[in-house]
């Protein structure tokens, strides 16, 4: 096991929970270790006390076989992180949660603007939805993969949110910044304030031309 990556989702996982970003044993996170096999949290584990033994090797290009030192059961919702490593190669961090305004959004029928400010323009611009499956189920994985080239970001309607990015750090700041601006919509909207979007041109202008990184590119 490559001690940097289970240590990047240890300090993401520990990060999650201190921030408002998961709770209880509620949530599960992986990354990808090589082509086709990624590192996943195991069942029931607490993600803000996360060690080497709380992870499961797991390989989908062998039937979706898994391994663990410690003799662990992967997360149940292996078919939704696999859905996202098999459809996203470019795709190198998986992370699952309950955040509470995000959450809220999701057992909603709101759309949540991503031309507000720049770390919306850039970790938001593409949000889509995922109808309910139950949890771990095979149904759920299939539903994401539909909608895994289409966004970055998956409300998953009455259970929770997905993002997924390129590492374990950018998925973080995209979980963060999700519900930081869900918490605004629902703040401003109860308040009674109008939010005003940037312009289309000014938002293709800074996804094009702002030198972050190259852009992202999404099926339709």
């Amino acid at each position: 096991m490559e001690a940097s990556v289970w240590q990047q989702l240890q300090e993401a996982g520990r990060y999650m929970l201190n921030n408002g970003l998961a709770w209880g044993n509620a949530g599960n996170i992986s990354a990808r270790t090589k082509a086709d096999h990624y590192l996943i949290t195991a069942s029931g584990t607490d993600l803000g006390e996360l060690s080497e033994g709380d992870f499961v090797e797991c390989s989908f290009s062998e039937g979706g076989s898994s391994s663990s030192a410690a003799g662990k059961k992967p997360s149940k919702e292996v078919p939704m992180h696999q859905a996202i490593y098999e459809s996203r190669p470019d795709v190198g961090a998986v992370l699952h949660a309950s955040p509470f305004y995000s959450t809220m959004l999701a057992c909603s029928t709101e759309h949540l603007p991503s031309e507000w400010f720049v770390e919306t323009m850039y970790y938001l611009e593409r949000i889509e939805r995922v109808p309910y499956f139950h949890p771990g189920s095979r149904e759920l994985g299939d539903a994401v993969r539909e909608k895994a080239c289409k966004a970055n970001v998956l409300f998953l309607e009455n259970h929770g949110v997905l993002v997924y990015d390129k590492n374990v750090k950018e998925a973080r700041m995209a979980m963060q910044t999700l519900e930081m601006a869900c918490q605004m919509y629902v703040m401003a909207k109860s308040s009674g304030i109008s939010l005003r979007k940037l312009p289309e041109d000014v938002v293709q202008s800074f996804l094009n031309e702002s030198g972050y990184r190259p852009r992202r590119r999404f099926s339709d």
